[in-house]
């Protein structure tokens, strides 16, 4: 990975890291309040495409379009995590749905996942670190929940 800086990632680096993965989490506005649904996607140009069924997530979309999307790993011992902030848009129109329908954006569950929702990129961030050896932090506290309770 080019990182700019030991922990920020350009946006080549996270379109590179977007393309490469296929599950993510799609943060949206349910009821006032943010959820997180993990989804299956794909990228199509400068935006992911994502396909769900009726219910909260499509509705979600359709009341709150601002959402965000995350995808995050390790790969050779360095961690890292990719965020997109964009509005999120359900695809309707016919030419846009015929060209949709031949992405690789099968869903991971069961059932009739009848939408697919564009979530245009307007700002990509992303990060990573190397992964730091578990004993580092290692303290009195770390055995503490696996005392014998008496």
């Amino acid at each position: 990975m080019n990182a700019e800086s030991p922990w920020t990632l350009d946006a080549a680096d996270c379109w590179d890291l977007l393309r490469s993965a296929s599950v993510g989490r799609l943060a949206v506005i349910v009821d006032g309040a943010p959820e997180i649904f993990p989804v299956n996607f794909t990228v199509e140009h400068s935006a992911l495409v994502i396909r769900t069924g009726d219910g909260t997530k499509i509705d979600a979309v359709r009341g709150h379009p601002r959402a965000a999307f995350e995808i995050d790993g390790v790969e050779d011992e360095t961690a890292f995590s990719v965020v997109v902030k964009g509005d999120a848009k359900e695809i309707n129109a016919p030419d846009e749905l015929r060209d949709t329908v031949s992405l690789d954006v099968s869903p991971l569950q069961a059932g009739t996942k009848n939408h697919f929702v564009r979530i245009l990129a307007e700002e990509v961030t992303g990060r990573s670190f190397p992964v730091t050896d578990p004993a580092t932090w290692r303290s009195a506290l770390s055995d503490a929940s696996r005392a014998p309770h008496e």
